[in-house]
């Protein structure tokens, strides 16, 4: 035997040889009828016998069927230790949550079926060709999701257990589809942070702090051992992960003050249990997801994501939720009224001004907490359905007298000596505290179709007085993510610079968020002093002027393709009005108008090194047609069918017509 099969195959294992043929299968008799018999299809009674050999007992089969699907990953002993790592703490420990809903489900005289679907890590992805298929999992993982409900066509309720930053958007897409029937999701909470070390977001900018000579080898090795501080859970900011968990929460898809709890603790045990329980109200009083999912939740959402600061990504992912809800699906300017009406409430990593980790702002209240402020400004549609079996204006009456709110604000002051309403402030203290609207959707003859900052994020040393940031430069165009993290390791980038990274939206990388870009830029001294123009997407942790989601693209043939090293660009965000500009001002010693701006960079070509990444897969390169087909980023990089196949006949029309022609020609 060769060297490789004594390797692989190992020793010789008699006994195991010995194979047994057949068995006598699980004992009893299955419960049928004989109108089971002559009316259910083969399906439904063959789904008996499967339950019964899984070791169902046969006594227990007409309970009431529920799905629980997960983004669970990993390996786990049941004390813990991994056998398997999953790709990241946000799902290690939501079979936890699976296994504590399927007992209530029991225990309520149910039968739990549960299925999961993994999710990827965009803190492991960062920087490397794995980002490509970051949000386009998201839909594809959705379209798993809803086949897996149909799939089980017993079912009478799903729960939808998640966490991070695609996939719990992935689930929360996928029961809002999900129109007949009850859902709920139960949010995977968040890790806590070290006593003594880095949260999960500084941490991730070793790389370019060690180049610069600001902290040792030994520093960046016994900081990374220590920043994820327990073994489950999102991370410890109001990054994606944070906010879509405050958004599921918002949209009344989950429990009051379920969001952002802290992974493995008995508290975020107990959500999943009282889950099982909502569903089976639910079920016993027709709430459907279209009851919950409406065009006032949607709002709300909306509301919520501004009163907290939370992540730019879901302005991608509530549109598409909306969408598969079939509610209205937001549009810029709906966000952007929204964000001028809104107060952020919320002091939090990584907006400040104090860098609470989310940890404390559950404690200090969570979302019923921002919600009881928001109410008494006539900011919310209190009358919309929860999963919680009452309206809005109920739970948050519940809340307001809790003893849960009392004991769990009390703690967080006598624990970490911290005022929970120094963490989720009323509108007249953060507005003393300087505390500024979300987002800010800049145009200009850069992004003619828009753009958008987290404009509270931008660094106040770097505002004026009059709560404008202003700041004209010279550009300094790349083409690729890593060409421009090695700029600024090797220190090409200096204050005053506007980087410009081109080609690294949907058509390019899939759309890749490029936080090496804005986590260096935060971490570094002169990094306050720097804009990032993009035409692709930042994480939700992401701070600084930095500007994304510039359309068009600029493989669409967006002008900010066109843009060249030294070219003179302006950019202006105002604070206060939530208004902004990014302008193509000059090349050379040349100075223009912004609308002669407009006139040359359509008249130039596009980048000479502008091209999709050589390594994007072809399963992204479908999902940059379809979303594009189906209206792009600004309607959430959704795939809507009835667009889709008008696109897709509208191109055989075509060319069956080219076809005609060509025939028409060679005949002449």
């Amino acid at each position: 035997m060769s060297d490789a099969l004594t390797y692989i195959m190992g020793q010789e294992d008699h006994a195991s040889y010995r194979l047994q043929t057949h068995a006598a299968g699980p004992e009893g008799s299955l419960p049928l009828t004989g109108d089971m018999l002559l009316n259910w299809p083969s399906g439904d009674l063959f789904g008996l016998s499967q339950n019964v050999g899984m070791g169902w007992k046969p006594d227990r089969l007409h309970g009431k069927q529920v799905l629980i699907l997960s983004t669970q990953g990993g390996l786990r002993a049941e004390d813990g230790t991994p056998i398997a790592l999953g790709y990241h703490t946000g799902h290690w420990e939501v079979g936890l949550l699976t296994k504590e809903a399927a007992l209530e489900i029991t225990e309520l005289g149910g039968v739990p079926f549960a299925g999961y679907v993994s999710d990827p890590c965009d803190g492991r992805s960062q920087g490397t060709t794995g980002m490509f298929d970051s949000l386009p999992y998201r839909n594809d993982a959705a379209m798993v999701y809803r086949r897996l409900v149909r799939s089980l066509p017993t079912r009478s309720g799903v729960i939808g257990i998640a966490t991070c930053d695609k996939g719990l958007p992935a689930t929360m897409i996928a029961l809002a589809g999900i129109h007949d029937l009850p859902g709920i999701i139960v949010p995977g909470g968040v890790t806590l942070p070290p006593t003594n070390g880095e949260d999960a977001a500084k941490i991730q900018t070793i790389g370019a702090r060690y180049a610069q000579g600001q902290i040792s080898l030994q520093e960046a090795a016994d900081m990374g051992c220590r920043t994820c501080a327990t073994p489950g859970g999102g991370c410890q900011f109001l990054g994606t992960a944070a906010t879509a968990q405050v958004v599921a929460e918002a949209l009344g898809m989950s429990l009051p003050h379920s969001a952002l709890a802290p992974s493995g603790q008995a508290l975020w045990k107990n959500i999943a249990r009282q889950s099982a329980r909502a569903i089976y109200w639910m079920q016993q009083n027709g709430i459907r997801m279209s009851h919950i999912l409406t065009d006032a939740a949607i709002h709300n959402a909306m509301v919520v994501h501004a009163a907290f600061g939370g992540s730019t990504n879901l302005l991608l992912h509530i549109p598409a939720i909306a969408h598969a809800a079939k509610c209205r699906i937001p549009d810029v300017a709906d966000w952007s009224r929204i964000n001028k009406s809104v107060p952020r409430l919320v002091s939090v990593l990584p907006n400040g001004p104090e860098y609470h980790p989310t940890i404390r702002v559950f404690m200090a209240g969570g979302v019923p907490e921002v919600m009881l402020h928001l109410r008494k400004l006539g900011l919310l549609d209190v009358s919309v359905k929860t999963v919680a079996g009452e309206n809005l204006g109920t739970l948050l009456d519940w809340w307001e007298s809790s003893e849960r709110r009392h004991q769990i604000r009390q703690q967080l002051l006598e624990t970490d000596g911290i005022d929970p309403d120094a963490v989720i402030m009323s509108p007249a203290q953060a507005k003393s505290r300087g505390l500024t609207s979300t987002v800010t959707f800049p145009t200009g003859n850069i992004a003619p179709e828009g753009s958008v900052i987290k404009s509270t994020a931008i660094d106040p040393e770097v505002v004026g007085e009059d709560g404008i940031y202003r700041h004209t430069g010279r550009a300094k165009v790349f083409t690729t993510e890593k060409s421009a993290v090695k700029a600024i390791k090797d220190g090409h980038i200096i204050e005053g610079d506007i980087m410009v990274l081109i080609g690294r939206g949907p058509s390019g990388t899939g759309m890749e968020e490029t936080y090496q870009l804005t986590s260096a830029l935060k971490h570094l001294p002169f990094g306050k002093y720097v804009t990032l123009l993009t035409d692709a997407r930042f994480s939700g942790v992401s701070t600084g002027a930095c500007i994304g989601h510039i359309g068009p693209e600029a493989l669409a043939g967006g002008p900010i393709g066109k843009l060249r090293n030294g070219d003179l660009l302006e950019v202006i965000i105002d604070l206060a009005s939530l208004e902004g500009s990014i302008q193509f001002i000059g090349q050379g010693e040349e100075r223009f108008s912004p609308q002669e701006g407009a006139v040359i960079l359509n008249s130039r070509p596009s980048h000479p090194e502008l091209r999709p990444d050589p390594q994007l897969p072809d399963d992204t390169r479908l999902w940059a047609a379809l979303q594009a087909a189906s209206g792009g980023t600004w309607r959430g990089s959704i795939y809507d069918v009835d667009r889709i196949i008008e696109v897709l006949n509208a191109g055989h029309t075509y060319l069956e017509m080219l076809k005609k022609e060509k025939r028409s020609s060679s005949c002449d």
